[in-house]
């Protein structure tokens, strides 16, 4: 019983003291594991995957990624120095490179370090297209979503502990615990968690592409894209990601805000 509520009182503990400030939203989000841990891991994987994967460099393709990449990190800078956050970027250290691979995607680390796959190109099909694509992998490490992830697995596994510690005693209880368990945490709480990240992202990023001088609306023309060429997407609720359809309502109905707030920083024409 001490132990049980040892365990109780550490979870609580945890989550109270772990927390950050998304600047982008002003609510507070769990930091259990520091950038300071977390971003040197980040830039050491980053290298290391370049190294084993080709890099396109000096070609147009190349260049453009590097050019939005660029603008999308000044535009989010020009954001959070005006919303109070002079500093945030610190620690960040940018880089843009695009990879030959057929993969339809791209990805950013913690800490700045995006990639772009050659794949997704053909579906972006213009600069704006690849701002969305871009904007929204930036948006992931300025709200520190993988900081946020990290934090969320490890309640997820002391959750498990201080279950299978508080039933110790009676084995059978303990199995249907740790069935329910995995398959509440995963259903209820970290795939819906996910899923809020990537509209997030999603959010935050089209703030980011209208500041740095592109149409929003080319984000949802994007999505149409991706729609058109997906076959067997899992259901919403059994996906870490939103739906296509939930995406295009969501930018839509965000596209004039998005704009609004671009015309507070002076930008009044959109590059579609």
């Amino acid at each position: 019983m001490i132990l049980r509520k040892s365990l109780i009182t550490l979870l609580l503990g945890v989550v109270v003291v772990a927390c950050s400030t998304n600047p982008f939203t002003g609510k507070q989000t769990l930091a259990l594991v520091p950038n300071s841990q977390i971003l040197p891991m980040a830039f050491q994987q980053y290298d290391q995957f370049l190294s084993e994967n080709k890099v396109v460099k000096g070609t147009a393709d190349a260049n453009m990624v590097k050019s939005v990449g660029q603008k999308m990190a000044a535009a989010a800078e020009r954001y959070l120095n005006a919303n109070g956050y002079a500093g945030y970027l610190t620690d960040y250290r940018w880089e843009y490179n695009l990879i030959e691979s057929k993969d339809v995607n791209a990805w950013c680390m913690p800490g700045g370090k995006i990639v772009v796959y050659t794949g997704i190109l053909p579906v972006t099909k213009t600069e704006a297209g690849l701002a969305a694509v871009m904007g929204h992998e930036v948006a992931h490490a300025l709200a520190n979503h993988g900081q946020q992830r990290m934090s969320a697995a490890q309640l997820q596994q002391l959750g498990a502990v201080a279950g299978n510690v508080a039933l110790a005693n009676n084995p059978e209880n303990q199995q249907i615990f740790n069935t329910a368990y995995g398959l509440g945490s995963n259903l209820g709480v970290m795939l819906p968690f996910s899923r809020s990240h990537e509209t997030e992202a999603d959010h935050i990023g089209l703030i980011l592409m209208a500041i740095a001088g592109y149409e929003p609306m080319a984000a949802a023309q994007l999505w149409e894209r991706m729609q058109a060429q997906s076959q067997g997407a899992p259901p919403e609720f059994l996906s870490t990601h939103p739906s296509s359809t939930t995406r295009i309502q969501n930018i839509k109905g965000w596209a004039a805000s998005a704009k609004a707030e671009a015309r507070k920083f002076g930008v009044t024409t959109f590059k579609n």
